[in-house]
């Protein structure tokens, strides 16, 4: 008899690493729920998921709505009665470039943090008894090297420079998220749950202008690791791809 199929939903899908990410566990047999707040943008995008023959279904979900969440967990539950992968992607990243610091304004820190931290921590508690359902969840959080503090301090990484520098809010709600992220692991130790950090790598989307090192693909491939870690793997870490990634 054949094992069902894992139902993983991956946020903020609609495009970067988030619809590559669909991509590469559709075509790894998954039944993957494709989500993000334009609707209209999720149901373009799973269409042309179908047409490569790959099982993506559409889910309407703002991570920053309470209401959306709440009806997109019952909605999954009604279906599926359980979800076995969550990947919390969605994220912004609204600062400008070439500011200190301080000059970056309170009100972008405050939308930075209700998509980047507060999001993915809203999405996790509503689904968490369907997570629990799954007989070995994986739940990643998408953080970024902006987020390991080790790093930003050292003179020698990409991180200490004006540019980077100038991202205090997005910096510091993946910091948070890599807190989130061990608190998370730290409360479902003794279950068969994983949950871990993924940082993608300097990847070429419109988050940064196209900018970056790495392609699509490549940006996510840690993802899709985490999300598919056997039970000998790893849980409440930073990875990017194979290496551990300082907090």
């Amino acid at each position: 008899m054949l094992e069902p199929k894992k139902i993983a939903l991956v946020t903020g899908a609609t495009r970067g690493i988030g619809l590559e990410t669909v991509r590469q566990l559709a075509g790894h047999g998954l039944k993957v729920l494709l989500s993000g707040r334009d609707t209209a943008a999720v149901i373009d995008r799973v269409s042309a998921m179908r047409a490569a023959d790959l099982d993506v279904d559409p889910q309407s979900l703002d991570v920053t709505s309470c209401e959306s969440v709440a009806a997109a967990a019952t909605e999954i539950e009604q279906r599926f009665g359980r979800l076995d992968v969550l990947v919390n992607n969605a994220g912004i990243r609204i600062e400008e470039y070439g500011k200190l610091p301080s000059e970056q304004t309170l009100a972008e820190w405050r939308e930075t943090f209700e998509t980047n931290l507060f999001g993915p921590v809203m999405v996790t508690n509503a689904f968490l008894p369907l997570l629990r359902k799954s007989p070995a969840a994986r739940i990643v959080n998408v953080s970024s090297l902006l987020g390991s503090l080790a790093t930003h301090c050292d003179r020698d990484s990409y991180a200490y420079s004006d540019k980077f520098k100038s991202l205090p809010g997005y910096s510091s709600a993946k910091s948070a998220l890599n807190s989130w992220t061990v608190h998370l692991a730290y409360e479902l130790r003794d279950t068969r749950i994983k949950v871990n950090s993924a940082h993608p790598g300097y990847t070429k989307t419109d988050m940064n202008e196209g900018d970056g090192d790495l392609d699509i693909t490549a940006g996510a491939a840690t993802s899709v690791r985490l999300a598919l870690l056997d039970d000998n793997g790893p849980t409440g870490g930073f990875y990017h791809f194979y290496e551990t990634v300082p907090w």
